[in-house]
This record gives C-alpha cells, structure tokens and sequence, in this order.
C-alpha cells in the first residue's frame, strides 16, 4: 500500500479540516497496519464499507472508543442498563451476550474483562470477523457487497440498521476509490 498517497486522498478528500493531527495519523496508521496484515479478509469494496463504518462510528477518529465517552464510568455504571457491557469497539459492541458471544469466537476473555475491547487489535479483530459473518445483526457484509453488486447504503444493515446509512455510503465510495488508488 502507497501509505503517502491514502494520506494525501485520506485528507483531500475525508478530512474536514485537510490537516491530520500527529494522534490522527497515529491511529489511522494503525489501522492500516491491520488492514494489511488481513486485507485477503475482504475485497475492496467490502473493506471500503469497513473503512467507512469505523470513520463513521469513531467520530472520524480511527480509534475504538466508549459509550458515552464524555461521560464517567460512575456515570455509565449508574445509568446504563447493561452496564459493564456497554459498547465498545471500533463498533460498540454491546450486551453481555455479545461480550460472551465473542470471547467464545476470539478465545478472548473480553466477557470478564470488558475493557479488552478497547484495545485496536482486539477491537480490530472483532469488527471485522463480525462484519463478515453477521454477528451483530445476522447479516454479513457479502449480503450487500459483493461480486454482483455493491449496495453500501443496505450495507447499514449489518452493522446498525438505517441510521446514517446515507452518510456512510458515500464514505464507503470515497473509500473505495482511496484504497483502489493506493493497493
């Protein structure tokens, strides 16, 4: 991957300010580092979709966060009803029998140790075996975007339903286009 050119498209194009903090560029490259440790996981478009969901769902930021992020945790464990299991992820990943779930498919505790999710590489690993097999909604990513079709707006449904479908579909096309200038 061209990593000088997915910068300069990454911030021509996604960035509203057109300037990448050093923590930006940190956490974007992290993420690249992973895409390519595992990018035979997808095709393009579909890891486009993945692109465009994390941009989405970490508020641009490429970086697992918190439900509730400005809030405390005293005030997520008195207010959240299924608290210590409030989402976390590059996707929140939420409920104890989503936590359960995916302790059992990554033989990783994060069950007992919810916080585990937050780290990139097991947030990583999360989303996209979740993406590719339907463990959030029961639909899988190649239901939307495949090798006949690419529907990056009903993509939505494997993640989260209709909200912000429209929005995310256009970063899936703006990804698709930065990862097919720089692959």
């Amino acid at each position: 991957m061209n990593r000088k050119k997915f910068f300069s498209l990454y911030k021509d194009l996604l960035d509203k300010d057109k300037t990448l903090t050093q923590k930006e560029v940190d956490a974007l490259d992290l993420f690249l580092e992973m895409y390519e440790r595992n990018k035979d996981y997808f095709t393009i478009p579909q890891w486009a979709y993945v692109f465009a969901t994390v941009f989405h769902e970490t508020a641009f930021t490429f970086e697992p966060v918190r439900e509730a992020f400005h809030l405390s945790e005293s005030w997520r464990e008195r207010n959240l009803r299924y608290y210590p299991y409030y989402g976390r992820g590059y996707v929140q990943l939420t409920w104890d029998y989503n936590y359960e779930k995916f302790s059992k498919l990554m033989k990783i505790d994060i069950f007992n140790k919810p916080g585990l999710a937050m780290q990139p590489e097991i947030a990583f690993m999360i989303l996209i075996y979740g993406i590719k097999h339907g463990e959030y909604t029961g639909r899988s990513i190649s239901r939307y975007v495949n090798e006949d079709k690419k529907d990056y707006k009903r993509a939505r449904y494997v993640i989260n339903g209709t909200d912000k479908r429209d929005i995310i579909a256009a970063y899936a096309v703006t990804f698709e286009s930065i990862l097919k200038q720089t692959v």
